[in-house]
């Protein structure tokens, strides 16, 4: 389903942008994947970057016939930047996460029910359904991924980190901000007292009547959970010596990596994937293969400015450097999460994009209040070349 190359992103791209206008807006919810654009394993790791999926929507359609889509684009921004703003929220849900899977070590019943609702065996049809869905193409509608978190937390009752974890193995597109923070505003844990409860009545709406669940939770009372931690600072970028030997990390986190290499002109790249630190289970062989493949697809199409190529283990990125005499390791900043985890004891230069630096500052209360800076950030987003 999901080529993991700059062509194929490209090419889904333009065939999506003369619908993501009215057409969107008015049939999104909808789980057929026509509707929507299916761009999300390609931006989540930025083999297209938000700034092209922007500036091509904007030349086809005005802000206001493509606001619902623009806005979506958005969401994900602003989840990484309320996360980077507050990361301790990320350490809390690896925290919880550890502490469900030692309970499912040693609670049979719980294990068992935990077993079932991975496998797609609980006898709920639409869940079975978007479990085995999810697990033999690593993908999901957005809307199929809040009915089956709500089931996953108020009629499965299991910790909603285990469900969480389950999506970050599976998902293609598998983001620790918009993934985590998502599944907490689900349970309550987000946006506090607010829940999303799945009724069999939406279900059977939007999936067009395949789907139309008995004996689903009623209520959906809000998970128990620490405040928000206090807002952090905004990160910044490191500073390049321009006198120095760089040798440059490629991570899956940014794979359109030209706007960095207008800046820097490595003498080395490490390619380095972190994708096995997503969860402390097995990850899907389809993400860990798309990833390899999409970051092969990177180094393919950079390869006359990356230098000497070299595709190495996290603990192996001192030892490379020292071989190549890298006196400064410079990456894309490493958001929260996994391979900014995996990559913790690495000393290096983290760049920013432009375009985080002039969104992620706003994240700092609930999506509607960031939600007014988007024409101003459109418009700031006018003036940064093309990656």
């Amino acid at each position: 389903m999901f080529d993991p190359s700059y062509s194929a992103a490209l090419a889904r791209l333009n065939a999506f942008v003369p619908h993501a206008g009215r057409d969107y807006a008015a049939k999104r919810n909808h789980d057929d994947t026509a509707h929507v654009s299916t761009l999300s394993p390609y931006i989540r790791h930025r083999i297209i970057s938000e700034e092209d999926v922007l500036r091509a929507t904007l030349a086809r359609h005005s802000p206001q016939a493509a606001e619902k889509f623009v806005q979506e684009v958005y969401w994900r921004t602003y989840w990484k930047g309320w996360l980077e703003l507050r990361p301790a929220v990320w350490d809390a849900y690896r925290s919880d996460l550890g502490a469900a899977l030692n309970r499912i070590q040693t609670e049979s019943g719980l294990r068992q029910e935990w077993e079932a609702a991975c496998k797609g065996e609980t006898g709920i049809d639409c869940f079975d359904h978007w479990a085995q869905q999810l697990a033999t193409t690593g993908y999901l509608h957005n809307h199929a991924r809040m009915w089956f978190a709500s089931i996953w937390v108020f009629t499965l009752r299991l910790p909603w980190a285990l469900g969480a974890d389950f999506f970050m193995r599976h998902l293609l597109d598998g983001d620790p901000a918009s993934n985590t923070l998502s599944w907490r505003w689900v349970a309550g844990l987000q946006t506090k007292g607010k829940t999303y409860l799945a009724r069999p009545d939406n279900i059977a709406k939007y999936t067009n009547g395949r789907f139309n669940p008995q004996g689903l939770a009623t209520h959906a009372a809000p998970l128990e959970g620490l405040p928000h931690p206090a807002i952090g600072p905004v990160p910044v970028s490191g500073t390049i010596d321009r006198d120095a030997r760089i040798g440059m990390l490629l991570t899956e986190e940014d794979l359109s990596p030209g706007w960095l290499l207008d800046q820097v002109s490595p003498v080395a790249t490490a390619v380095v994937q972190t994708t096995a630190s997503r969860s402390p289970l097995q990850v899907s062989p389809f993400v860990t293969d798309f990833l390899q493949a999409a970051m092969q697809d990177c180094a393919d199409r950079y390869q006359d400015r990356l230098g000497q190529v070299s595709r190495i283990a996290p603990d192996q990125i001192n030892a490379w450097a020292k071989e190549h005499g890298v006196q400064q390791i410079v990456t894309s900043y490493l958001p929260t999460g996994p391979t900014s985890d995996a990559l913790q004891q690495i000393e290096k230069t983290q760049i920013i994009r432009p375009y985080d630096t002039d969104a992620w500052p706003h994240a700092t209360h609930g999506f509607f209040r960031f939600k007014d800076k988007i024409p101003k950030l459109l418009g700031q987003l006018r003036g940064i070349r093309s990656v």
